[in-house]
């Protein structure tokens, strides 16, 4: 790798980034924890932590190389850099060692999302198996296809964030695992309603503020890419709070969990297009997004699936709408690349070919890993500890200690 010298603003542009995108994970275990029953309010928030830690270790052992390590048939990353080989203080612009860091936080929230599949009913000890085949098995090849110059990157895909690696992956992630895990017991039966809603909007605030470093920062300088970056990451998040609350509205009554469920949509959904598209492209994306995870919602809902911490319809759904509109909506004077709407419509084809291949691979290899382990391990405690809930039966720890 050729080496220049480290550019001192953008290594602490990265640095901030790197920490904004760290505090998105234990905003999810917020915003997860408001939604579950009180019972498990410590288990769901202690799933991200655990997450995050996990993924730590992973990414610095054998994460990192096999994402982007020399590439591999497209496929995959080598093992040169295996336990941080060769990865230092030096860089293009900013050290290797910040830029392992600003993408080992990627690959920690992304684990959390997919803990929404789950909620209320996995043994911790199962699911650490799991996370570590998981991140290493469906994250770290996705990752690779889109980032490490594996195929999808080699076919001029346009994923500036994750819509791929992050959103899609663990969207469908999630509905294949709580397929495999079943429905919580008693679902349908009686109510489960959210316990403190107030948390959830404090978790999606986390989310929303660390957004900024997730998008705007991975463009890696300080520059106006990143700039629009974050107008446009700004722009799609209000967008679909806004159409998830009017649409709720014009259901019965205008829903604060909806609205910021929508704000997260429309944040998932410009994650691939940030600096790719205009303000105003975003403000489309976003508000598409809005009302399409709502409908998600909706349909999940009616078919009785017990992923209802949603993150198929946020993320899974959000996220193939937001990879397949930056093949709409991209605009050469802003990213360099044209979409559809400026007269490349070989750019959408490469778009949704790419989301697709990342949404089958996900939930496929996602639902074998989570059979192997339930079959070997079994994934779920037993009844009488989600009767009693995680915090006891798991943590042996509740809110009134």
């Amino acid at each position: 790798m050729r080496t220049i010298a480290i550019d001192a603003g953008d290594t602490a542009f990265v640095f901030i980034s790197t920490a904004l995108v760290m505090l998105m994970t234990p905003a999810v275990g917020l915003f997860y924890g408001g939604l579950v029953r009180r019972k498990n309010i410590i288990s769901m928030i202690a799933l991200s932590f655990i997450a995050f830690s996990l993924v730590t270790v992973q990414w610095m052992l054998v994460g990192y190389t096999l994402v982007f390590g020399t590439d591999i048939g497209g496929v995959i990353g080598g093992l040169d850099h295996l336990g941080l080989a060769g990865v230092g203080m030096d860089g293009e612009g900013i050290p290797g060692l910040l830029f392992m860091a600003f993408q080992l936080t990627f690959a920690g929230v992304t684990l959390a999302i997919v803990t929404s599949g789950a909620a209320e009913r996995v043994k911790i000890s199962s699911f650490i198996v799991f996370g570590l085949l998981w991140t290493t098995l469906v994250y770290d090849p996705i990752a690779h296809w889109a980032w490490g110059g594996g195929w999808a990157q080699t076919m001029g895909v346009l994923d500036l964030a994750g819509g791929m690696a992050v959103e899609i992956c663990s969207g469908f992630a999630a509905l294949a695992l709580c397929l495999v895990i079943g429905k919580r017991a008693g679902y349908g039966m009686y109510s489960m309603e959210p316990h403190n809603i107030p948390m959830t909007l404090i978790g999606g605030a986390l989310l929303w503020f660390g957004w900024f470093g997730f998008n705007a920062g991975s463009v890696l300088s300080a520059n106006g890419a990143a700039a629009n970056a974050l107008v446009t990451t700004n722009a799609a998040a209000a967008a679909g709070a806004l159409a998830w609350l009017f649409a709720s509205w014009y259901r019965g009554r205008p829903s604060s969990l909806g609205m910021i469920s929508g704000a997260i949509g429309g944040l998932v959904a410009i994650t691939p297009a940030a600096s790719f598209v205009d303000p105003m492209g975003a403000l489309a994306i976003g508000a598409v997004a809005g009302l399409l995870c709502y409908g998600a919602m909706l349909l999940r809902i009616k078919r009785s699936l017990d992923e209802s911490l949603d993150a198929w319809a946020v993320h899974g759904v959000g996220g193939l709408w937001g990879t397949v509109a930056t093949g709409v909506f991209a605009v050469a004077a802003v990213g360099g690349t044209a979409g559809l709407l400026a007269g490349n419509p070989g750019q959408l084809l490469v778009q949704v070919v790419c989301a697709l291949a990342a949404m089958a691979y996900a939930f496929g290899m996602t639902y074998l890993l989570a059979k192997g382990v339930d079959r070997v391990m079994g994934l779920r405690v037993s009844e009488e500890e989600e009767y009693v809930g995680l915090d006891i039966a798991q943590h042996g720890e509740s809110l009134q200690m």
